[in-house]
């Protein structure tokens, strides 16, 4: 059997928006019973429209749920409060929604409020069906009309739109939301001050100054690999975070490059990171036949190279992770070759001596392989020349 004309257009929205065929019919039922109360005028009607796209066909209900008589002065609240909207609609003014009642008695008991659009009385839902109770539906199918008029045509259609555009929301969030923690192929979309824009497909991604390489020029039309740092929802669809800077993108980068890592049995304990100069990252081994320096390094160092082509010629120092504190600090020191190291359990605070060809080494360029070896260590590192502790002393805060 041929599809029909209506069909094939939904399936032709559903592949351009990347969007389930179940929601074009949702849009199009919510479309239809905002468009049957315009027509009628009726906004009493609780409408619930169940649309047949083989045939174009749809079948109309107001439903409304059973709840206890109101009282006297609460239907006189409800018949004042609609004036006064009235009044509002004949002066042009926007419609106010009064703030919702607190229980004073108990205040995170929710007070139902009476309302003739969802509710209905059981003295009157008793007169439609015998045995209703509290909290039954009262489901009433109405006349399916032959045509819409203009007005009510035109809000069919934004309704359509709207709902079209929350579903598109929806599915993109629901896309990402899963992926964060992953490198993703991008483009530069655009470039608007600090800011930097990053196509991945169907989604943009933000990529601030923050999680921007200080190395790289980004122009439109460049392409990059990118770590999602973030994924939330808001109204104008999901918020995407960009990085290239993130530690956790040379962990994700070595994962994707070295299969020992992939299967676990080689593991990245911790990473310090200076994006676009330096990386250090700790690493350990479950296997005691395998070297898991060598594994990550690769053969004539193939591996540790695609990874830091991929971070722009940024340099990675490997080093053995260890339990024991002394032989991290040690390690993490490294190309530098420590004497001793003395430390204070209590404030966490690390004292290296190295000899005095060694200092400029283990300090390194402006501060950095000591300043990257006390994040990747959780040490407060001082690094001080053998013998001469004071004048040669260097701390270095943990950021």
């Amino acid at each position: 059997m041929p599809k029909s004309d209506l069909i094939a257009a939904m399936e032709q929205v559903c592949e351009e928006k990347n969007i389930p065929f179940d929601s074009v019919v949702e849009a199009i039922e919510a479309a239809l019973a905002v468009a049957y109360r315009k027509e009628f005028g009726n906004k009493l009607l609780n409408c619930k429209v169940e649309f047949n796209p083989e045939d174009a066909s749809s079948r109309i209900y107001d439903v409304k749920t059973v709840v206890e008589d109101p009282k006297p002065e609460e239907l006189e609240a409800l018949a004042a409060e609609e004036k006064a909207r009235e009044e509002q609609r004949q002066k042009g003014k926007r419609e106010e929604r009064p703030a919702p009642e607190e229980n004073a008695e108990n205040p995170e008991e929710e007070v139902h409020k009476f309302n003739p659009r969802t509710d209905i009385a059981l003295t009157e839902a008793l007169k439609m069906k015998n045995d209703a109770e509290l909290g039954d539906e009262i489901v009433t199918e109405l006349p399916v009309p032959e045509g819409y008029g203009r007005v009510a045509a035109q809000t069919a259609k934004q309704v359509i739109i709207q709902k079209l555009r929350e579903a598109e929301r929806d599915t993109l969030f629901n896309q990402y939301k899963d992926r964060v923690g992953e490198i993703v192929n991008a483009t530069v979309q655009r470039v608007e001050g600090p800011l930097v824009f990053m196509d991945l497909g169907h989604a943009s991604a933000l990529m601030p100054p923050s999680q921007q390489n200080p190395k790289e020029h980004y122009k439109i039309g460049d392409r990059y690999k990118v770590y999602l740092a973030a994924v939330e929802q808001s109204r104008r669809g999901p918020e995407i975070l960009a990085s290239r800077t993130a530690p956790e993108m040379v962990k994700a980068f070595f994962e994707m490059e070295v299969p020992e890592l992939a299967s676990g049995t080689i593991e990245i304990k911790a990473v310090s990171r200076e994006a676009g100069s330096r990386t250090k990252i700790a690493v350990m081994s479950h296997d005691e036949s395998i070297d898991p320096i060598g594994s990550c390094v690769g053969q004539r160092g193939a591996r540790v190279q695609t990874v830091m082509n991929e971070l722009g010629g940024e340099k990675i120092d490997i080093i053995h992770y260890s339990e024991d504190a002394v032989k991290f600090i040690v390690n993490a020191l490294s190309p530098a070759k420590v004497i001793s190291v003395q430390l204070n359990e209590e404030e966490k605070h690390a004292k290296a001596n190295v000899a005095e060809d060694q200092l400029s080494l283990a300090i390194g360029k402006g501060g950095q392989n000591v300043r990257l070896a006390a994040k990747l260590t959780g040490w407060k590192i001082d690094v001080l020349k053998d013998e001469t502790p004071v004048e040669a002393s260097v701390e270095v805060p943990v950021q």
